[in-house]
């Protein structure tokens, strides 16, 4: 199996990305999406995460209050890296379970943090997706609906780009439309499986 790490700020269209490759027959492993199966009440995560923030962060009903979370760790650094530090070891083994259950010969492994976490270094190729800091900041207004104040502070929060560019094999500007988007993640298909 070929593995493509797939990373880039928020917002920078990684799950478009991720999303056109599974198009194509990838096996996408999307670690947003493993980290909200783990924090399912009821789950080790999911109560380490509660004993280390409080019941402030939980709805009513006991799922957690993704935005009520997303407040703390977004305005204190230190709080996210505990919060990574509960949730990231457990992400890695669920994908490590994932990959090792499916004959796909590629694998997309999505994650914002992966070369900050360290997983970049057990992929085949590391592609990362950027977008210019504009058109994060719109995409966040208006695709997603945060605050001009939240989305400038997730925008603050992300790590340096250029760490990642460097270790990049594949790098994918996404600041045009989706039309080249898809012309470019397509060109970058034919050549991986030629």
């Amino acid at each position: 199996m070929f593995t493509i790490g797939l990373t880039g700020d928020i917002a920078t269209g990684k799950s478009t990305v991720s999303r056109m490759l599974g198009e194509r027959g990838a096996l996408v492993i999307d670690s947003d999406a493993l980290t909200r199966e783990l924090m399912q009440p009821g789950t080790p995560t999911y109560r380490a995460v509660v004993a280390c923030f409080g019941d402030g962060i939980l709805c009513p009903d006991g799922r957690l209050n993704r935005a009520a979370l997303g407040q703390i760790v977004f305005s204190e650094p230190a709080r996210l890296r505990e919060l990574e530090s509960l949730v990231h070891p457990a992400v890695a083994a669920l994908r490590e379970a994932k990959l090792r259950a499916s004959d796909a010969e590629v694998a997309v492994i999505e994650a914002v943090k992966l070369v900050e976490a360290g997983q970049h270094e057990g992929v085949d190729e590391l592609w990362v997706v950027t977008s210019t800091r504009e058109v994060q900041l719109r995409r966040l207004l208006h695709d997603r609906g945060l605050s001009l104040e939240d989305a400038e502070r997730r925008l603050a929060a992300q790590p340096p780009t250029a760490a990642k560019l460097k270790l990049a094999a594949v790098v994918i500007q996404n600041n045009g439309t989706l039309a080249q988007l898809r012309a470019e993640v397509e060109r970058q298909w034919r050549r991986l499986t030629a």
